[in-house]
């Protein structure tokens, strides 16, 4: 068969548009991991309708503000790490302390921390970041129109949505406890009619979110909402006025990256002290696990060992993190090999370092939530989010009906003293105006061969850190599935307490007796529940651990 020239060009032009189309056609797989079924399936229609993997964030976050008040917020701020065509980006919407804040406004005349001021009521609050940082994140890479994202939000708001047990029996453990302290707060007057299995309507935050949705970051940070938040303040002795609100700026931050054995690791830089910790966790552990076997996944050298690294990794946390924008970070020597190695060096496989004698190196919120998105593209969004403790400071601004934060509790409010977590700080973490505190919030992904692994992240103060490098480790070393990745009992240690090891229910009675004799004791826990997206073959897995209230879904 003679093939003419033309023919020929006609087969190469042929051939080259069906690899040109296959290249741009995306990947048919997307997958959410969210912290509750209603944030989950918005997410999912978002990513459905044609909506890329930042479009459902935004979605998912103005969801979660209405349907899990424990944590989801218009009144907090989080971190967001973004993959997005090929680019790592990281998005820095945490609180900043007010104007009028300064370093010893938590203490008495006698320089004594005062019990619980920085953790309840409106003087706990700093001025919110979270819708501007959702306004910052669509303006650099949204798809969708800004008010189809915020649309579904105030539909649950204004129509109401179905309690969930879990939120009923937060609600009522929030409202007790309130009441045994005798912290008076306004928490019971919105939230003591939602019971299980009834509509519960925010009608007030319904129409914060329709003001949000017609004017964007305006809508929450000047006009009718700051006045309402302003004149809230002053009436009940806050100290966020209309120039706080006015001035906030969410910050595009360059997310720590750092190779790790085969895969690339993009995750948080400060002011999360958790980037730093995950990568010096992780090094630390490879550098002290033996050479020739792999250990036992949760056995008592395991445990061990992940402890002594701990020590290290928070006492390096309370010395030398803070805002970048205030204090210098020693970021890159803080995950240099050299150092990491001089560290390791005093790790013992068979006796617990005196915890006095642990110092930092260099010689110089439970209730926050946490999604993971990969859209059909192989885009990937981890992002964390908080009002800091449950349910915040207990305080809802009457007009507006959105919760408010307590994160000047992550603050230093007095060297030495630690917060409600148990994490100890120091001068880098001082309360100071306009500062941003210091977090363990950790969204993190994982890349292999420049295609996304692992999407993870965690609520639960300082244990965040330890849920996010340990499911890394049940994907990466131990091979896990998704749902065996988040649901495998974990454990956490950070210096203080001394030799304390929290750890989920179900590890081995004969471990825990062998570390017993080793010297540590044991606070049996629950931490916050990972959302993790794992490709394995590539073919995605996404999971939310059994213990909360969370959905994942994988569509092809």
């Amino acid at each position: 068969m003679k093939i003419t020239l033309n023919t020929l060009c006609s087969i190469v032009i042929a051939f080259n548009l069906v690899i040109a189309n296959a290249i741009a056609e995306p990947n048919t797989q997307a997958a959410v991991a969210m912290p509750d079924s209603y944030s989950a399936d918005i997410a999912i229609d978002i990513l459905k309708s044609g909506g890329n993997a930042v479009d459902a964030a935004i979605a998912a976050q103005f969801v979660l503000a209405v349907t899990l008040p424990e944590a989801g917020n218009v009144g907090g701020g989080g971190f967001m790490t973004v993959y997005k065509d090929g680019q790592a980006d990281f998005l820095d919407y945490r609180e900043v302390a007010p104007q009028k804040a300064h370093r010893d406004m938590y203490l008495d005349e006698h320089g004594n921390v005062i019990e619980n001021q920085s953790l309840y009521g409106i003087l706990s609050s700093a001025v919110p970041g979270t819708v501007d940082g959702m306004w910052q994140a669509h303006k650099k890479y949204g798809s969708k129109p800004w008010q189809e994202l915020v649309a579904p939000a105030i539909s649950l708001a204004e129509q109401g949505f179905v309690v969930h047990p879990k939120l009923e029996e937060n609600i009522q453990w929030r409202i007790n406890s309130f009441n045994e302290e005798g912290v008076n707060v306004n928490f019971g007057k919105y939230f003591a009619s939602a019971k299980t299995g009834v509509v519960f309507k925010q009608p007030e935050l319904a129409v914060t979110l329709k003001r949000i949705s017609k004017s964007g970051r305006d809508g929450f940070y000047k006009g009718d909402t700051a006045t309402i938040i302003s004149k809230f303040m002053q009436e009940h002795g806050g100290i966020i006025g209309m120039s706080d609100l006015a001035e906030y700026k969410a910050i595009w931050r360059t997310p720590i990256q750092q190779q790790w054995r085969e895969y690339q690791v993009i995750t948080a830089p400060p002011p999360s002290s958790g980037g730093i910790a995950i990568l010096q966790w992780l090094k630390m552990y490879d550098m002290v696990k033996p050479d020739t076997t792999t250990l036992q996944h949760n056995s008592a050298q395991y445990m061990h060992l992940l402890a002594e690294i701990g020590k290290r990794v928070f006492a390096d946390r309370a010395e030398y993190i803070g805002d970048p924008d205030f204090v210098s970070v020693a970021q890159a020597q803080l995950i240099n090999e050299r150092y990491i190695t001089s560290r390791a060096k005093g790790i013992s496989a068979n006796a617990i370092s005196v915890t006095e004698s642990i110092e930092p190196g260099l010689k110089e919120s439970e209730d926050t939530t946490h999604f993971s998105i990969v859209d059909q593209w192989g885009n990937a969004v981890s992002n964390t989010t908080t009002i800091n403790y449950t349910f915040g400071s207990g305080v809802i601004v009457e007009g507006a009906g959105f919760i408010l934060n307590d994160e000047m509790d992550d603050f230093s409010v007095k060297p030495g003293v630690a917060n409600v977590y148990g994490a100890i700080g120091g001068q880098a973490n001082e309360i100071q105006p306009n500062k941003r505190m210091v977090s363990s919030m950790t969204p993190t992904i994982l890349l292999k061969d420049n295609k996304v692994k692992l999407v993870t992240g965690s609520p639960g103060g300082t244990t965040i850190i330890t849920s996010v490098y340990q499911s890394i480790l049940n994907v990466v070393e131990f091979d896990m599935n998704a749902e065996q990745a988040v649901n495998t009992p974990r454990f956490h240690h950070q210096l203080w307490p001394e030799n304390e090891i929290r750890h989920y229910s179900g590890i081995d009675k004969r471990t825990l007796d062998s570390l017993q004799k080793l010297g540590y004791n044991f606070q049996q826990s629950k931490f916050g529940d990972v959302q993790l997206i794992s490709r394995k073959d590539g073919v995605l897995d996404a999971a939310s651990e059994e213990n909360g209230r969370g959905k994942s879904i994988v569509i092809h």
